[in-house]
């Protein structure tokens, strides 16, 4: 049987599996929004210059692993405390013929479209933009230096 305890942010990781439920029972709620983070498609990176971004409800999403692997659907229910995602039109249909929802994990999905409605998950995403732009003009830039017999290559 697990034993409560508050929570560490001293711990570092342990092979043990009851120590890890422990850790992520206790799990304080900022740092459980983090694991609700999941990648986004390849546009959405080019677009907005950051991977990964939280989970809401309404955002549009692929699934990337499992039995319903490249089925898209919308964000339904974002579950924070079981850390879990229900999408709609991934149903399970009973003997009886009543459906029912599939919890998903979020590291299988991958975020197509961004529910935009929020204003602080609009800047976010424009002050991220904003930030990697600064950095890559500050950068220095590099140069074509070819391949080892020093013919450029193209």
């Amino acid at each position: 049987m697990l034993k409560s305890r508050k929570w560490s942010g001293h711990w570092k990781a342990s092979k043990r599996p009851v120590k890890q439920k422990r850790y992520a029972k206790n799990l304080l709620k900022h740092l459980v929004k983090k694991l609700l983070s999941v990648h986004l498609s390849i546009d959405f990176i080019m677009k907005y210059v950051i991977r990964n971004f939280v989970l809401k409800e309404g955002d549009k999403v692929k699934i990337m692993r499992g039995e319903y692997k490249g089925r898209e659907g919308k964000i339904l229910i974002v579950n924070y405390k079981r850390r879990k995602v229900y999408v709609d039109g991934i149903d399970l249909i009973k003997r009886d013929g009543s459906k029912k929802q599939i919890v998903l994990e979020p590291s299988n999905l991958m975020i197509t479209e961004l529910n935009l409605d929020d204003k602080r998950r609009i800047e976010k995403l424009s002050k991220s933009r904003e930030i990697k732009k600064q950095e890559i003009k500050q950068s220095p830039k590099t140069k074509n230096i070819g391949d080892k017999n020093g013919k450029k290559t193209s």
